[in-house]
């Protein structure tokens, strides 16, 4: 089976870009201590758009992307990564071609 991943867009509210990077870094810290099917978690700011990020994340199988997407800690933090957002994230998948 191939990898799954996925890369999210998000744009959030100025006054919130403290908040999103605390969470999100929080987020990436328990992905990597919890899921070993998570190959790649990681938050990218744009150099020219502060607020514009793109969220990078790979994963072994379909398998263990439904682990991150139902484990406990994604359901707590999540949200409040929304709440920080100015527009809807843009959220696109991919499959490794091995």
């Amino acid at each position: 089976m191939t990898a799954k991943s996925f890369i999210a867009q998000l744009r959030t509210k100025p006054e919130k870009r403290d908040e999103l990077i605390a969470l999100q870094t929080e987020l990436k810290k328990l992905v990597f201590e919890n899921e070993p099917g998570a190959l790649v978690y990681e938050l990218f700011q744009s150099e020219e758009d502060p607020d514009l990020f793109q969220c990078v994340a790979t994963f072994r199988d379909d398998a263990a992307f439904e682990t991150h997407m139902h484990i406990d800690f994604h359901d707590r933090l999540v949200p409040p990564v929304l709440a920080c957002l100015a527009e809807d994230m843009k959220l696109s998948f991919y499959r490794s071609l091995d």
